[in-house]
Order: C-alpha cells, then sequence, then structure tokens
C-alpha cells in the first residue's frame, strides 16, 4: 500500500504561521494557511491508495476542522505529543504495518508542491529505504521511508538550518539507502510569501500548472491592492 501523509496544524490565528504573522498579522497569516491547507488537500486526494491528515492539537474542534476539509478523502490522525522527530516517528510506525507498504511525509508549508514529486517519491522507495525531498531552508519537505527508523529522527535540531544534514548523516550512520528529490521552498516569512507570489505569476502565464491558478485568488492576489500581505 502506498500512504501519503501530511501534517497539518488548525488554522486558529496566533497559532499558525507565527514567522508570517509577524509582517502580516495573526489573522492574515492563519487565512494565508487556510488556502494552503485547501489547495495542499485539493489537489492531492486521489494519490496513493490511502491518505492521512496528522493533525495538531489533538482536540474535538481540531478534528471537526479537517473532517469538514475534503470530507472522505483523508484518514485522520492526530499527531503525538513530543518534538518533530517524535511526531515523525509515530506516523511512520503507525502506517507502515506490511513489508509491502510505502508512506511518504510532507508537510503544509509548500503549496505549489509538485504532483509529480509525490509520485516520484513512491517510486523511489521502491529501490531505496528511504527518501527525501530537500528544503531550501536547510530542512526538507518530503520524507518516505519503506520501514520506521526511528533513529534517524534522533539528535536532530529541529529550528536550526541543519536539520537535512543531520537527517542525511544518520541515514548514512546507519546504512540506509536514500533517494533525493529536486529541491523546493518552504513559505514561512514574507520573503516567502513574495517568491509564492511571483511563483504564481509565472506559471499561469506560463500555462503551466492550472490546478493550483485558484489559490493565486484564494490569497486575495487578483483585487487591486498589491501588497504582498494582503
Amino acid at each position: 500500500m502506498d500512504i501519503l501523509g501530511m501534517f497539518v496544524k488548525q488554522p486558529v490565528p496566533g497559532n499558525v504561521k507565527t514567522r508570517l504573522a509577524a509582517d502580516c498579522g495573526d489573522e492574515r497569516a492563519a487565512a494565508i494557511y487556510i488556502a494552503f491547507l485547501e489547495s495542499l488537500t485539493s489537489r492531492f486526494r486521489d494519490i496513493a491508495d490511502r491518505r492521512v491528515l496528522g493533525f495538531f492539537p489533538n482536540s474535538e474542534a481540531s478534528r471537526n476542522y479537517f473532517e469538514r476539509l475534503n470530507p472522505g478523502s483523508y484518514d485522520l490522525w492526530p499527531q503525538p505529543d513530543g518534538e518533530l522527530g517524535e511526531k515523525i516517528s509515530g506516523f511512520f510506525e503507525t502506517h507502515l504495518t506490511e513489508n509491502s507498504d510505502r508512506a511518504i511525509l510532507i508537510g503544509s508549508d509548500s503549496p505549489t508542491l509538485p504532483r509529480e514529486f509525490l509520485e516520484r517519491a513512491f517510486r523511489e522507495l521502491e529501490s531505496n529505504d528511504v527518501v527525501i525531498g530537500p528544503a531550501t531552508d536547510g530542512g526538507y519537505y518530503l520524507i518516505g521511508m519503506r520501514f520506521p527508523a526511528r533513529s534517524i529522527f534522533t539528535q536532530i535540531e529541529w529550528s536550526g538550518p541543519q536539520v537535512l544534514e543531520q537527517t542525511v548523516f544518520l541515514i548514512q550512520n546507519h546504512q540506509l539507502t536514500l533517494a533525493v528529490l529536486p529541491p523546493w521552498y518552504d513559505v514561512d516569512t514574507l520573503e516567502g510569501l513574495q517568491l509564492l507570489k511571483g511563483h504564481l505569476q509565472a506559471l499561469k502565464l506560463a500555462g503551466i500548472a492550472p490546478e493550483i491558478e485558484n489559490l493565486y485568488s484564494s490569497l486575495g492576489w487578483d483585487t487591486a491592492d498589491e501588497s504582498g500581505c494582503l
């Protein structure tokens, strides 16, 4: 079974996109994140044999929110307590239950992530233990595995720029085979938001990826006001 997991957070103002909120305000940052969630869950709702939203926090309000988002397309799984490494390990340990299973996990901060990257990740796991999609901030936007390996998520400085480097070191140290996808970008800051805006404009003009054209409108950028935090 091919399993796609996506880590998501209930979009409560003040609790999501906090770095972006420093420039755009809590309400606007939450609205931007809602647009990301709606775009990603809609575009990927038919990828893989099973799709899972790993939601946070583990509350009734959070579960109810994600039950209403593309109902029937995703199973819901509450993220466990602990740091990010514990959450990632928990996802793979919970969902990789058969020898033939392959699972990939993405975040919800890369709204333009190409569908073909996910499809390629599953193919890479046919012959590799781990697949990683490097993010331009030093982390990764995707990680996939054929079997749980908690040891590669320990002793990682999750808030720093060396997440990818430290993870690759642990993969090598445990003699696991690795496949690498093309780099892609997260949107966590105003600079990242400005990159996203230009990227969406370019994709639209070039006639590429029409399925994400509605993201531009949902972010409010087709109005007269051209401010980056609109």
